[in-house]
């Protein structure tokens, strides 16, 4: 994923940074840097890191290794809200964790879901997977949606609109039925784009 307004020598400077960082805790040093880079020049790499501090990318402090990354979860995490109903709705309770899928799902107005239960298992969504949900309060009919229940449960289903006022929740699992809402008591948070699971 290229970040804007970066030469592909500070993008080079800036990925080395992150990578390294995040698999030994703690910052390069500038010749490390040169080193991992290739670059023979400890100014060059200077000038680099201090083009990336100007852009806000990292900051800078008066210590051996004071680099510091600014806001890394913008790049490469998703917030973790909750679990999310695929069964019986349940209450989707705040979480504090991230998953790093931004390289193939981010953006600006996602977030991740762990789905629980199997209404969704004809379409593929199996209990315990994670799915990656664009935040709108709209959606089409046969779109998969997170749709709020009662302003107090949410749940993952397929949504479609019947008739005037009244909104359908579809489960995908032959041994489930269908549930028919009055539209005032639906709230659609938003709507499938993504899934993930885990083998581990």
């Amino acid at each position: 994923m290229r970040i804007a307004m970066l030469t592909d020598r500070e993008q080079d400077t800036y990925q080395f940074i992150k990578s390294y960082y995040h698999s030994k805790r703690k910052a390069p040093l500038l010749l490390e840097i040169a080193e991992g880079l290739g670059i023979r020049s400890k100014g060059v790499v200077h000038r680099y890191v201090s083009s990336l501090e100007e852009q806000g990318y990292i900051v800078r402090h008066a210590k051996t290794r004071g680099i510091s990354l600014v806001d890394r979860t913008d790049i490469d995490e998703l917030p973790m809200l909750g679990r999310i109903a695929a069964g019986k709705p349940i209450e989707a309770i705040e979480d504090q964790q991230v998953v790093n899928f931004s390289h193939l799902l981010g953006g600006a107005n996602r977030f991740v879901l762990q789905v629980k239960g199997h209404s969704m298992i004809d379409e593929g969504i199996r209990n315990g997977d994670f799915v990656v949900i664009e935040s709108q309060t709209t959606a089409v009919s046969n779109q998969i949606v997170v749709a709020l229940v009662d302003n107090e449960n949410a749940t993952l289903k397929r949504i479609q609109f019947p008739k005037k006022n009244i909104i359908c929740l579809i489960p995908e699992n032959k041994n489930m039925q269908a549930k028919e809402y009055s539209s005032d008591r639906i709230s659609i948070q938003g709507v499938l784009v993504g899934q993930v699971r885990m083998y581990v």
